[in-house]
């Protein structure tokens, strides 16, 4: 910190004097103000490492100044020490409340305004390698970010008599949520994945990226070999959960996941649900049901053999995944949303709409509370006659 840039602030011009010529000593630059309002004229216009304040000065006196310093987002970073010629514990502790790191009483000892001066700078140098590491790992979160945002579709498959919406807020930068809707190798047929990683941040954001893969990957491979729907959902599923148990089995990371083929001809759902929040399902006729877990989690036990099942949607019926971000979303009382407010659905809302009002609703729930957990929702809505 030798090359450390120093203001000077203090009335008194054989101070000032005093002050410079032992500071340019030790081999520090600087610039001299007389008073409060020339310190903060200097402040806006130029860096600087450290200031040393005098307390008593016209104009704008040193509280004031410190005041100002410790209050502006770019200098509160900056070293305060304080000068006086008043040796009195008061002032010293009014000093350190407000943001001051040190506090000098005049005469000045050259020892110790040495040492003073030093200490403060190295705090300052390691503030400076914190902030800069700080903002380096903001830029990797970032770069995370539009990675992962690359992994969710950018547009959602178009066929008429059908609408589709999907909703995606991250708790953090990244997220262990995803979805994903896609149309398979076999024509008529569309996949719909809403899944749940365990855990948050980044590990469960690269579960996500990697399940998501797998997902993709096998649905392209077992749905092109031709068969029964059914199986080749089976045979999705059951290997993206072998891939993960026996590869990754030691990192104890597994996600609930539905994973839906829509039959556009025959207006079927034919579904997994491993263990996932079950989707509601909105009646056009009336009533409502929810599509119950129909397997375990994705990515535990090895070889499991997930059962499937389906779900005959008629006209006018609306289907809404959702992940725990809903369910879970708590209000500042402590007290968590759960499934009562999505059964009031309309089923008169379009697939958008229906994501809108939820969110509307969940946002007036929750009020100022923090978002603890991903939220993720995908809406699949057949239009009425």
């Amino acid at each position: 910190m030798d090359s450390a840039h120093l203001l000077i602030v203090d009335d008194n011009e054989m101070n000032r004097d005093m002050l410079s010529r032992r500071v340019h000593r030790q081999g520090f630059t600087f610039d001299m103000a007389e008073n409060g309002r020339q310190a903060l004229e200097l402040l806006a216009s130029a860096v600087y490492d450290l200031v040393l304040l005098d307390i008593m000065m016209p104009e704008v006196d040193g509280y004031q100044v410190l005041e100002r310093i410790k209050a502006h987002s770019e200098l509160r970073h900056i070293p305060v020490i304080m000068i006086s010629a008043i040796d009195d514990i008061e002032n010293m502790a009014r000093c350190i409340e407000m943001g001051a790191d040190d506090y000098l009483t005049k005469p000045f000892n050259p020892t110790i305004l040495r040492a003073r001066l030093h200490s403060s700078l190295a705090k300052k140098r390691l503030r400076d390698q914190e902030q800069l590491y700080a903002k380096s790992l903001e830029r990797e979160m970032e770069i995370g970010r539009q990675i992962q945002a690359g992994f969710l579709p950018q547009t959602l498959p178009q066929h008429p008599d059908w609408e589709l919406a999907s909703l995606f807020r991250p708790a953090r930068t990244v997220a262990g949520d995803f979805y994903d809707a896609f149309d398979l190798p076999v024509p008529g047929y569309v996949g719909l994945v809403v899944a749940d990683v365990c855990d948050k941040g980044v590990g469960a954001a690269l579960f996500m990226a990697l399940i998501r893969s797998l997902i993709r990957s096998n649905a392209a491979n077992f749905f092109a070999n031709g068969g029964p729907i059914g199986v080749a959902l089976q045979k999705t599923v059951a290997q993206t959960n072998e891939y993960i148990a026996i590869t990754h089995g030691d990192a104890n990371m597994f996600a609930t996941l539905f994973f839906g083929v829509l039959d556009l001809a025959e207006n079927r759902l034919t579904y997994i649900n491993a263990g996932h929040d079950p989707p509601l399902v909105v009646r056009a006729a009336g009533g409502r049901q929810f599509i119950e877990p129909t397997g375990i989690v994705v990515g535990v036990v090895p070889g499991f053999s997930f059962p499937t099942a389906q779900l005959q949607i008629d006209r006018g019926d609306l289907v809404v995944c959702y992940t725990d971000g809903i369910t879970e979303a708590q209000n500042q009382d402590g007290e968590f949303w759960g499934d009562e407010a999505l059964k009031a659905l309309p089923a008169s809302l379009s697939a958008a709409e229906a994501l809108a009002r939820i969110e509307a609703d969940l946002g007036v729930f929750v009020g100022a509370a923090e978002q603890t957990d991903d939220i993720t929702m995908l809406a699949l809505k057949r239009k009425g006659a």
